[in-house]
Order: structure tokens, then C-alpha cells, then sequence
């Protein structure tokens, strides 16, 4: 797979590929992320990629030009299956979105700044609008790497054992179950016994039903 990434500030964006899973999943071969500076579009000797939005109003725009000009020179070099901006009115993200994209090959996305970026790009370009919350943040540089790293890490051969993500929470509308570890007992909290038995039949129902047990406790909108 292969994400490219379009911003005006590509330097918040190399710490979290360079490290951990996503880091890994490069070394692989199967992802691989480019980041783009749009700067290098912009317009002029200030290379300038913002300005004063039509009908007066606080907070500055992205400008339609520099815009245009990056994602059609990245589209003449391969197609994309998405291209996605980032933005508090979009779609809200999740596990089954996240599922859906990572089947993709080449995803594009533009990381918004400011009050956000002309309207005319989101007409003509935009395939997929998607917000990671209901709030909002100084730019789109960390809900890019939010679904970089959702989608990232569901590839095939991303993560050490291909069964993992498969029981993350929200992968069957349930919260994950309680996990525990070495040693078994600890200040004399005990590991539930049944986790010790191997019989692995019941071990999955226990996780099962504490699955269910969390998810009607914490998130009850998902059942």
C-alpha cells in the first residue's frame, strides 16, 4: 500500500513512521509513506498556499491553486482509490472504515490548516471526507497519522502474528475483553482461573462474554 500525504507542515509528520509497527511495516515492503510539502506549490517568492477567505471572516484558507496543482501532479504519477481530506465534518472514522481502506493500494490525503481549504477542491477532488472526533485540532497532520496507523497496521504481514487485529475492539461491534500476563499472581491479585486451564473452548467463552460484559458497562451504543 502506499499513502501519500499532503501538508504544510511535513515535520509533524516524521515521527510516527519512524518508529514501531508502522516503521516495520516500511521496512516490509508493504506500506510505504510519502509525505508532501505543498509549500513547494505554493504561490510566488513567499511560496504562499493561504489567504483571506472571500466575504470577509477570522482564519485564513488553503487556496484552491497550490492545492490543485499538488494533487494533479501526484495524480499523474499514479492513481489513487481515495483521496481523502481530513476535516471535523467528515465522515466519523472507525474500525470498519479502517477495515475497508486497508484494501485499498494508493490512498491520498490532504491534511487541512487553518479555516480549512477552498471548497472547490473538495467539489472536484475529494473522494472521501473523514474527522477522527467530534472537536477540532490545528490541523489535519495527526488524524493523518491516526488513519495511517489504523489502516497501516491491518495489512496483511504488518503485525507479528496475522490473527491480532482481527481481535481489536470494535472488530465485531464489542469492546476487547480484560488480558493478562506473567506472573499469576501479584500482591495477591490472582489471573482468573480460567485462563490458566487451557481448555480453550472455554477460555473464548469467558472472553466472550467479558467482552460483552465491558461493552454493555462502557460503550451500551454499540450493542
Amino acid at each position: 500500500m502506499l499513502i501519500d500525504i499532503i501538508t504544510v507542515h511535513p515535520e509533524l509528520l516524521e515521527s510516527p513512521f519512524q518508529h514501531s509497527i508502522m516503521k516495520r511495516a516500511q521496512e516490509k515492503g508493504l506500506l510505504e509513506v510519502q509525505v508532501h510539502d505543498l509549500r513547494k506549490f505554493g504561490l510566488g517568492k513567499h511560496q504562499q498556499v493561504d489567504d483571506y477567505q472571500f466575504g470577509g471572516g477570522a482564519g485564513m484558507v488553503m487556496m484552491v491553486e497550490p492545492l490543485a496543482n499538488c494533487i494533479e501532479h501526484l495524480q499523474s504519477q499514479r492513481p489513487f482509490d481515495e483521496i481523502i481530506y481530513l476535516t471535523p465534518d467528515g465522515k466519523r472514522f472507525d474500525q470498519k472504515l479502517a477495515n475497508r481502506l486497508s484494501l485499498k493500494g494508493n490512498l491520498l490525503l490532504i491534511c487541512g490548516h487553518y479555516k480549512g481549504i477552498d471548497e472547490r477542491i473538495r467539489q472536484h477532488f475529494v473522494t472521501l471526507e473523514i474527522s477522527i472526533g467530534d472537536y477540532v485540532l490545528s490541523g489535519g497532520e495527526l488524524p493523518a497519522a491516526v488513519l495511517v496507523d489504523a489502516i497501516g497496521r491491518l495489512i496483511p504481514g504488518v503485525l507479528g502474528d496475522e490473527t491480532s487485529a482481527l481481535f481489536d475492539s470494535f472488530q465485531d461491534e464489542l469492546l476487547a475483553p480484560p488480558v493478562y500476563t506473567r506472573p499469576a499472581e501479584f500482591r495477591g491479585w490472582s489471573v482468573p482461573e480460567i485462563l490458566q486451564s487451557g481448555h480453550f473452548q472455554k477460555i473464548e467463552e469467558w472472553r466472550h462474554e467479558q467482552a460483552l460484559k465491558r461493552t454493555a458497562e462502557r460503550r451500551p451504543d454499540l450493542l
